[in-house]
């Protein structure tokens, strides 16, 4: 397994995105979209200057079960309820902030590393439109590839049933994510990030806000639109569960 150092450590950092999902059945449809993420070391989440600080928050009640002082005590918290020691692992985290106040995250990434360096899990981090997170545990093999059964309502146009397989590779100077969700005998949607990496200066974070203004509420309003599209359509709406908070998560 690769313990070296990968570039993502120099954090924090921003990636300029090209979001993208692919819809094959029952009919197919794409959609692209333009932001930015940060990468960011949850232990030192980047302070600004006090008059940008409007544009980039991080903030604890965004994070898994929302009630703890820090992200990372949310993390820390998700990972001993399930078997693992969160003491010394070092950790990075790609996400939205917090922008004029509003966020929307669909998806969260933690890569953590042992102490001694080697990558030890990922936890992805789920959010839908109802305002419900769902986290899942990975453990990615060597070409950074994990699956894992999908139990969690994210669109109204899938069940719950499948499974995911993702390829979650620790950002370096490109970032390229990719989500596949499989169900029987298809697999009927796909989700890719590629981005290129960016220092996180000032410059650059009024550049990339200029460009995408109110860049999360613009993911969350988006989503909702591309819905209201796919209604149109003719997809048929699939029966919402009852959401069941994990341990640590709501």
């Amino acid at each position: 397994m690769n313990t070296a150092t990968p570039a993502s450590r120099t954090v924090p950092a921003l990636y300029t995105c090209v979001i993208g999902h692919v819809r094959t059945t029952p009919r197919r449809y794409t959609l692209r979209h333009r932001t930015y993420l940060w990468l960011i070391d949850p232990d030192r989440p980047p302070v600004l200057p006090r008059p940008l600080r409007p544009l980039a928050r991080f903030d604890a009640r965004d994070h898994f079960g929302g009630t703890l002082p820090t992200i990372r005590a949310g993390l820390d918290a998700f990972l001993a309820a399930r078997g693992v020691e969160p003491a010394g692992v070092r950790v990075t985290m790609l996400a939205h902030a917090r922008v004029f106040g509003h966020v929307f995250n669909p998806l969260t990434l933690f890569w953590c590393r042992a102490p001694g360096g080697e990558p030890l899990c990922v936890v992805a981090e789920v959010h839908n439109t109802y305002g419900e997170r769902h986290c899942y545990l990975l453990r990615p093999d060597d070409t950074h590839r994990a699956s894992v059964d999908k139990d969690f309502h994210v669109s109204p146009f899938f069940p719950v049933d499948g499974a995911y397989t993702m390829r979650l590779p620790e950002p370096g100077e490109r970032l390229a994510l990719t989500v596949r969700l499989d169900q029987p005998g298809s697999g009927p949607f796909t989700a890719t990030v590629r981005g290129e990496r960016r220092p996180a200066t000032v410059r650059t974070l009024v550049r990339a806000a200029l460009r995408h203004p109110w860049s999360t509420a613009a993911v969350s309003l988006g989503i909702r639109l591309h819905g209201v599209r796919l209604l149109l359509r003719g997809l048929p709406v699939q029966p919402r569960p009852r959401h069941r908070p994990q341990e640590g998560v709501k």
